[in-house]
């Protein structure tokens, strides 16, 4: 998987020799000498990751991550700074301001490679979220949130073997998170199935094989997506590298240093909480697409999808379909009278009975306004027809409350209803024989039952 990315650095040689190696491995780099630059190149060209020096004159790479972080337009970009062999407050320092990793100089090949082809995993799958959740924002659905998320409080499941190093983690975690730990990889395994904002692996114990336990992790649904940070020895390179490729998102070293666990932690969990959050709406953005926000019900266009294929499907021989077509009597007169409020209530009222009297199989949609389909799979016309008059009968039977119960109104309701004829109907002709039955219902009184034959 290739990438673009952005080198920032203030020494040229540093630059050209990061650029040759990258591009040896066919990744299209892009390069800057200072901060500002960095922050221009990264909003207009959106880079897929940005190795940054942490110092250069002017604006150093933390207050260069801080910015980027803060903007919109690139905080989605992964940020891997480079540091100094024994900056460790600048690796802390860097991580508290946003940044998604580091290496360290000078730097090693294969640990870049590595990190890099992670972070371009990672950034592959959030920009695809982010697009889907773009296409909830075009249809009205509100996405502010995300920068408000936070790093703490989460649930921390760690797995090791060694319980002086595992409580050691959990003294410095216990303060802003809520760690547990699980010395037993099948029971962690179980555990990784609950809420867990973070798992905490020591692939180099003794006792089990944390690599495995990675795997199985990876391969779960349940964990698939659950960030887990490594805890191996510097010298045992064949194991850091292995951790990596099976797809731990972060690394920490043993002996594990108190404020870069705590930094990690805090990186991978709000990264975890981003990405939720992007579901989450995608998720409210789907169902909206396809629901009525008034009532609850299914909408127009999901009616729509839903009935064209049943009317194929019935006729090339499958099973009937039918549709109720219903339109609350004089329900201008409620809005007239009592105002919009009061015939919302009417309508999410009439929703909650009209649901509460179709079969489970059925879909209840309102189409707009005071118009209302139900589509019925498998269902022939008698049978439709007498859903049609229990629905009609419920509305009929009790006042609808309106103005928060300080009134009430009776209401009526005509229904059509049509049943599929074989292989040459469509869901328009059947959908207007039942709106046919409707207005017949109307001319004859209301408060009726008219079913339409093919």
């Amino acid at each position: 998987m290739t990438a673009r990315i952005l080198v920032v650095d203030d020494v040229e040689p540093n630059v050209r020799l990061l650029e040759a190696k990258l591009t040896l491995e066919y990744y299209e780099v892009l390069t800057a000498t200072d901060g500002a630059t960095a922050l221009e190149i990264a909003a207009a060209e959106r880079p897929d990751i940005i190795l940054l020096d942490v110092m250069m004159p002017g604006m150093d790479g933390f207050e260069t991550c801080r910015r980027l972080k803060a903007d919109p337009v690139t905080r989605h970009i992964p940020v891997v700074l480079v540091t100094a062999l024994d900056g460790r407050e600048d690796k802390i320092k860097g991580l508290d301001v946003g940044a998604d990793d580091f290496v360290t100089k000078p730097i090693d090949d294969v640990i870049l490679f590595a990190r890099v082809k992670s972070l371009v995993r990672l950034k592959s799958v959030m920009d695809e979220l982010r697009e889907r959740e773009e296409s909830g924002r075009r249809l009205g659905v509100d996405s502010d949130g995300a920068g408000r998320l936070r790093g703490s409080g989460g649930r921390v499941l760690i797995v090791d073997d060694s319980p002086v190093q595992a409580q050691n983690m959990v003294d410095h975690l216990a303060g802003e998170h809520r760690p547990v730990v699980e010395p037993d990889p099948a029971a962690a395994l179980i555990a990784a199935r609950g809420p867990v904002d973070l798992m905490i692996v020591n692939v180099s114990a003794s006792e089990f094989d944390g690599l495995r336990l990675v795997a199985q992790a990876r391969s779960s649904e349940a964990s698939r997506r659950t960030p887990i940070l490594a805890v191996v020895d510097p010298v045992d390179r064949p194991r850091l590298l292995k951790a990596l490729e099976l797809g731990v998102n972060d690394i920490l070293y043993r002996p594990v240093d108190p404020g870069e666990l705590e930094a990690r932690a805090r990186t991978q969990i709000k990264r975890k909480r981003y990405a939720d959050f992007l579901k989450e709406k995608l998720d409210y953005s789907l169902e909206m697409a396809v629901t009525d926000a008034l009532t609850g019900l299914h909408n127009r266009r999901y009616m729509a999808g839903q009935l064209q294929g049943l009317v194929s499907r019935a006729g090339q021989g499958g099973d009937a379909v039918s549709v109720l077509v219903m339109d609350i009597d004089h329900f201008k007169a409620v809005n007239d009278s009592f105002g919009h409020d009061a015939g919302d209530e009417v309508l999410r009222e009439f929703a909650v009975r009209l649901a509460t009297n179709v079969r489970a199989i059925d879909l209840p949609c309102r189409l707009g306004g005071e118009e209302f389909v139900v589509v019925m799979p498998g269902a022939g016309l008698e049978d439709a027809t007498r859903v049609a008059d229990r629905i009609r009968r419920d509305v009929a039977a009790q006042p609808f409350p309106i103005m928060g119960g300080a009134e009430s109104l009776t209401i009526t309701v005509s229904v059509g209803v049509a049943a599929s004829a074989g292989g040459g109907d469509t869901p328009e002709a059947l959908l207007k024989r039942a709106d046919e039955g409707v207005y017949e219902a109307k001319s004859r009184g209301r408060n009726l039952v008219i079913a339409r034959a093919a």
